[in-house]
């Protein structure tokens, strides 16, 4: 049974599944500040959040953050979370027509844990400029919030981004992170960003420079004023076409940026100015920093696996399962969140 072989992997937290003849719970997204967790994920054209107070040990109802227009569900489109001390914001991108047509990047924040939300605020300030419908986004503790998108408001895709100092109350002006010189980055990859106190930023995008598709990682020390960017790993992957896969994006204990990503049909674990480690033969990974190692949950042929710290082998966490996101809460554990069927499954990972 697959709920028997989720069981020997991990704890069972939550299982959300949508009334009959509703749309399915796409997408979902984590976060974790100290004992707080959100998980987000879509259904149809509505954004829904869950929240907890206890390190994901049980979690609310569904929350109506927004509904209406068309978003962009699936292939890691879909909305976001992050948690400050004074709010928990999340951003989605939507459209009146829907279909890559148009799209702007909105957000929304909760100041009372998700309970209640307020009226969205545009981010990107041209519109229709984030039709791609792929974004991340970032948050650290002191209020600071980071987004960052793929951006189509002149000739090719390039890398834009905006940052909050007010916990997602109001945002800057749109900033270019990263224009590739052969005319566009990757037009399909999701960006994935990281943020700490102090102003650190890191971000995640696959490039497209001289036919090769390679991962990049750009940081900022003073809060995403400024960026410099470096290829990730020694190898390069020559694609004429967009491999829809971003990777994912962590701080380790000691606030460096670790990675995962993948190259043709490999993925890898890298920190900046390190050689990749090869992890498996997948794809669409998600990474976990913990106090012993990284874990990496990803997607192959068997469903979703795991590896974990120290472990040369890898486990079928859900045959069924796809599009993992993971969280550390307070106590150091691995929270999990993924799609199964029409619903989402939320495991403590062991």
């Amino acid at each position: 049974m697959i709920f028997a072989t989720i069981l020997l992997l991990g704890q069972v937290l939550a299982e959300f599944t949508p009334e009959a003849g509703k749309p399915p719970y796409r997408q979902p997204q984590l976060a974790a500040l100290g004992e707080r967790v959100a998980v987000v994920y879509g259904s149809g054209d509505a954004i829904y959040v869950r929240a907890s107070t206890d390190g994901g040990g049980s979690f609310s109802g569904p929350v109506l953050v927004f509904k209406g227009g068309k978003m962009p569900l699936g292939m890691r489109r879909g909305p976001r979370v992050a948690w400050t001390k004074e709010a928990l914001v999340v951003s989605a991108i939507t459209g009146e027509k829907g279909g890559g047509a148009d799209g702007d990047l909105w957000a929304w924040r909760s100041t009372d844990g998700g309970h209640t939300w307020s009226r969205g605020v545009k981010v990107n300030d041209v519109p229709a400029s984030a039709r791609e419908g792929l974004h991340g986004m970032a948050a650290a503790a002191d209020g600071l919030v980071f987004l960052v998108w793929l951006d189509l408001r002149s000739a090719g895709t390039k890398l834009y981004s905006a940052v909050s100092r007010d916990a997602g109350a109001s945002w800057s002006q749109n900033r270019l992170l990263y224009a590739s010189p052969s005319g566009s980055i990757c037009e399909c990859c999701h960006p994935t960003a990281v943020a700490g106190d102090g102003g650190r930023i890191a971000v995640l995008f696959r490039n497209s420079l001289d036919g090769a598709r390679d991962m990049y990682l750009a940081e900022s020390r003073d809060g995403g004023e400024s960026f410099t960017d470096a290829k990730l790993g020694g190898g390069t992957w020559l694609l004429n076409a967009c491999p829809m896969d971003g990777g994912d994006l962590k701080l380790d204990g000691d606030g460096r940026p670790l990675t995962v990503w993948r190259r043709d049909k490999e993925l890898f674990l890298s920190a900046p100015h390190e050689p990749e480690m090869f992890v498996a033969t997948g794809r669409n990974a998600a990474l976990a920093a913990t106090r012993q190692g990284p874990v990496v949950v990803w997607s192959s042929s068997k469903g979703l696996e795991v590896r974990y710290p120290g472990s040369a082998h890898t486990e079928v966490l859900d045959p069924e399962g796809g599009y993992a996101s993971l969280a550390t809460p307070g106590d150091g554990s691995v929270l999990a969140a993924w799609e199964r069927g029409n619903g989402i499954v939320v495991s403590k990972l062991r």
